[in-house]
């Protein structure tokens, strides 16, 4: 279980390699690594739980001996039950499943957890946070998406900081302090304010790749999103 008395948890840059340049992908994930990333986001998409289809387990294979900083692995498809296992050995370190493909959260978790990953259940845009607070307890990390999942590049909905708002106050009320993840939509014009509704991991894709200069965009952000209180 994540209940704790202890501050929030730490602020997390993820860059989200979707964006990346595909052709010199070793080459970006050392970039940002260098550049002072925290984690590196790995969007997987099935083609059914979204309309789209990017990368999988291989290409995780490979970006795991490229880094060893952790990889944030966010399993967009239909039937996550049939793969976690699969990614956390390919090397993920989080697993992200969407609720509105899992039945049994605490149970998703638990297994999560058994193969030696954090386990985290992400949130689509239409669907009430209270369908996941319920299960808090049992997760290391909740994914708000801020973006309909799909595509990257997406414009950020601003509807996502009243979710972030709510649960972030869930949270404290019930003693819980784990991370709280914002994915879509996340560059310098709105990370403070994400910040300050309570998300504490944040995902950005062009955000970060659509700037020549990984280190300053990203310690633009860090300034940023240290200038805002860590209490909700």
């Amino acid at each position: 279980m994540s209940k704790s008395s202890q501050a929030d948890p730490a602020d997390k840059i993820a860059p989200s390699i979707l964006s990346a340049d595909f052709a010199r992908l070793g080459e970006e994930i050392h970039a940002v690594e260098k550049a002072g990333a925290d984690m590196i986001h790995f969007d997987v998409m099935d083609g059914h739980f979204v309309p789209n289809i990017s990368i999988g387990i291989p290409v995780l294979e490979s970006v795991r001996r490229m880094t060893k900083l952790p990889l944030d692995a966010h399993l967009m498809i239909s039937e996550p039950a049939r793969y976690v296992e699969a990614f956390v050995k390919a090397g993920a370190n989080l697993i992200s499943v969407h609720c509105e493909v899992c039945t049994d959260i605490p149970a998703m978790a638990k297994r999560i957890r058994g193969l030696g990953a954090r386990a985290s259940i992400a949130i689509n845009p239409e669907t009430d946070a209270d369908r996941v607070m319920p299960f808090a307890e049992h997760l290391d990390m909740i994914l708000v998406m801020s973006v309909h999942p799909g595509f990257g590049g997406q414009g950020f909905i601003p509807a996502a900081l009243d979710k972030l708002r709510h649960i972030r106050r869930e949270l404290k009320r019930r003693g819980l302090s784990i991370d709280v993840e914002i994915d879509g939509g996340v560059k310098l014009d709105n990370i403070a304010d994400v910040k300050a509704a309570g998300a504490n991991v944040f995902v950005s894709g062009s955000g970060v790749f659509g700037n020549p200069d990984y280190r300053k965009i990203m310690g633009e952000m860090r300034e940023l999103i240290a200038r805002i209180p860590a209490t909700i």
